[in-house]
């Protein structure tokens, strides 16, 4: 991994706990039997990822692995409920990937500027007060809350621009987007790669532009590995076209043909699908050709392929508006950058209900308890049909609707797990 760019982290992330309900009675002078008041526990914060245009890199997942919402507040008596925990919102590049960590199955790519929820913060536990009867006017308990959902997930920075610069390093590809664009990045005359994509917004007129993306120089051996270039192949996995820079002047004794077809070879053995992708070559450094015998073999070679070439000079500009026209012409051809579609599906948590359940009835309403029932719902999603269903089967598998049948339940009767409600039928 380059030193100064991360583009891919581990995290855990834990919602917070909701608070617990409190057991409360109200206390007022000449009120000879105050009722139960104790109010309810506060929800857990979410965990939420959120777009942040100013950010780059990953960098800040790189020492930082653990992320914990604030727990939701116990409640209190004269049925004060406790506050909800704050969501933690975690601030990430736009293209961001998140992945399951055990599975590698997307759970949502970070390519639109809305919110997403990663991780609900846990139920609140019921007060007292909601526990009284007729029968039970002094409840002398209350339930606590429930687990915030955790998560081990991969973020994986996928840029998203329009199109990709590639070619080996030193061949004018951060010249070539200063130069067409308003971006800044790092120029030297150096043979090692930029350490980091740039990114830069070309405008072709006042209702066109587009994003382009330098690249940093791939180098054989790259799609098993070697040197930086496979950590940075997956950034053109979005664009919907690339400009294949090669350096045609001949200073440095490069070979245009054979710099082209190692650099395809390269995209060829990282993603086939990626190696279709339309290109645009561009024989860079005209202006300091010794003849142009490797312009004329270049293009000879790329041609036939059915790849357009232009011949430019970065440095002294010349050219360059051609190619930015071409650019966008061919993009208006093509469909839009690949936003990628969730793959993950939740896995039912595992079930240990050897622990007993408690069970009580008050008024028609069936009150059932157990920590690994506990620890099942705050795994559950219960806006999703499919876990419903889990729930229901992991439910009827453990012996709680046997339970309750053996106890006498009826159908029509009320069953309360931890504040969630259902009326039973067999």
């Amino acid at each position: 991994m380059a030193a100064g760019f991360v583009d891919t982290a581990r995290i855990s992330v834990h919602a917070g706990k909701g608070g617990n309900g409190a057991v409360a009675f109200h206390r007022e002078k000449y009120v000879a039997a105050g009722g139960p008041d104790g109010g309810d526990g506060g929800a857990g914060g979410n965990i939420v990822l959120q777009v942040d245009d100013n950010m780059s890199t990953l960098m800040d997942f790189r020492y930082k692995r653990k992320y914990v919402a604030e727990n939701g507040v116990d409640g209190q008596g004269a049925r004060r409920n406790g506050r909800a925990g704050k969501p933690l919102i975690i601030r990430v590049p736009r293209g961001t990937l998140v992945r399951d960590a055990e599975t590698k199955e997307i759970i949502k790519d970070m390519s639109d500027g809305e919110p997403y929820v990663l991780c609900k913060g846990g139920r609140g536990g019921w007060g007292n007060a909601h526990f009284a009867t007729p029968t039970r006017q002094v409840p002398r308990f209350a339930k606590a809350g429930l687990e915030g959902e955790s998560h081990d997930v991969i973020l994986e920075l996928k840029l998203l621009a329009d199109v990709g610069l590639i070619g080996f390093p030193n061949v004018g590809k951060s010249t070539l987007l200063s130069v067409v664009s308003k971006a800044q990045p790092k120029i030297a005359n150096y043979h090692f790669t930029t350490l980091f994509p740039n990114l830069g917004v070309v405008y072709v007129d006042e209702e066109t532009s587009f994003v382009m993306a330098d690249i940093p120089g791939i180098i054989e051996g790259a799609s098993e590995g070697a040197g930086l270039g496979h950590d940075f192949l997956r950034h053109i996995d979005r664009c919907r076209l690339l400009v294949h820079v090669v350096d045609v002047s001949g200073s440095e004794g490069r070979d245009p043909v054979a710099d082209f077809d190692a650099i395809n070879a390269e995209l060829q053995n990282w993603s086939p699908e990626l190696a279709k992708r339309p290109q645009i070559v561009v024989a860079n450094k005209t202006d300091i050709m010794a003849d142009d015998s490797l312009l004329i073999a270049l293009r000879e070679h790329v041609e036939p392929l059915g790849f357009p070439i232009f011949p430019l000079s970065a440095a002294s500009h010349t050219g360059t508006r051609e190619l930015v026209f071409k650019v966008a012409e061919k993009l208006a051809e093509l469909p839009p950058v690949t936003v990628y579609e969730p793959e993950y599906v939740p896995r039912p948590p595992v079930v240990d209900a050897d622990e007993p359940l408690e069970i009580e009835v008050e008024d028609g309403v069936w009150y059932v308890a157990g920590k690994w029932l506990e620890r099942l719902m705050a795994n559950v999603n219960f806006s999703d049909y499919e876990s419903r269903m889990f729930f229901d089967k992991a439910l009827r598998e453990n012996g709680v609707f046997a339970q309750l049948e053996a106890r006498g339940i009826q159908d029509g009767d009320t069953v309360d797990l931890y504040g969630l409600q259902f009326e039973y039928q067999r």
